[in-house]
């Protein structure tokens, strides 16, 4: 796929005074556009800041570069000042997509948000949650006993999903993985590989007595009945790599790490 061109840079930070004093001289150096302008979004920071922005620019088709002044960055670029032009326009593209979460709340509200990594569900009390698992309008699993469970894109399997044991999918795979927390009962259930296409749903047991959380990466909803998720192809973000550091071969090498 061709690069994009780079006539117009907006730039965005994490707020650190490191990130913040690289940004100012990056400005005056190849210039600063509103982010509803630009050719393409230049983010300061980490994997977090990384997030925020492909949502932020979500309805706006912008591609996103990342330079890491995190911690991990996983989904950034090593940082530098020099050569930013010519970066841009040797850059990988890898386009990914957003599950959408609908959740039907205890006091009847329908509400909705995008996940770019996961949805998520945790218990909000001391008391363990209680799950039907329904896929396609099938119920796969009856009764999970658990602190919580999740459905992850292939983009976020190497992030909260490998951290509770989930299996680490290729980006290109039409696969979504789900996930339990911490499962008390069935306790040797690990989780299932879907397609794609699959529409999940959680149901909540006794939710007045365990009442539950739904996460759409940082939107959170409390006291949920039904969540609902489905991989949602009518948005897309594109995140821009450096060559021979594109997410797919970071996603590759990441299962070869212990």
């Amino acid at each position: 796929m061709s690069s994009p061109t780079a006539d117009r840079i907006c730039f965005v930070t994490n707020g650190t005074p490191e990130a913040d004093a690289a940004a100012t001289r990056l400005k005056q150096r190849y210039g600063d556009y509103p982010i509803d302008t630009a050719d393409v979004v230049v983010a300061l920071g980490g994997d977090g800041l990384m997030l925020q922005t492909l949502h932020r620019v979500m309805r706006l088709g912008v591609p996103v570069y990342g330079m890491n002044f995190g911690s991990v960055g996983f989904m950034m670029n090593v940082f530098s000042e020099d050569g930013l032009d010519e970066r841009l326009e040797a850059v990988q593209r890898t386009r990914i997509y957003p599950l959408s979460m609908q959740v039907l709340d205890s006091s009847g509200q329908t509400r909705q948000a995008l996940a770019l990594n996961e949805v998520s569900l945790f218990r909000s009390t001391y008391q363990a949650a209680k799950l039907q698992i329904v896929v396609d309008g099938e119920v796969r699993l009856d009764e999970l006993i658990c602190d919580g469970a999740l459905l992850s894109t292939p983009a976020g399997s190497t992030a909260y999903n490998l951290s509770a044991h989930g299996p680490i999918l290729p980006i290109e795979a039409p696969l979504l993985a789900l996930t339990p927390i911490s499962p008390f009962r069935p306790r040797r259930w690990r989780g299932a590989i879907l397609s794609n296409r699959a529409e999940v749903k959680f149901i909540t047991r006794e939710a007045v007595k365990r009442p539950v959380s739904a996460v759409a990466d940082n939107v959170e909803f409390q006291n949920v009945l039904e969540v609902t998720v489905f991989e949602d192809r009518s948005h897309g973000v594109t995140l821009l790599f450096d060559p021979g550091t594109s997410l797919e071969e970071r996603v590759l090498s990441e299962q070869f790490r212990f």
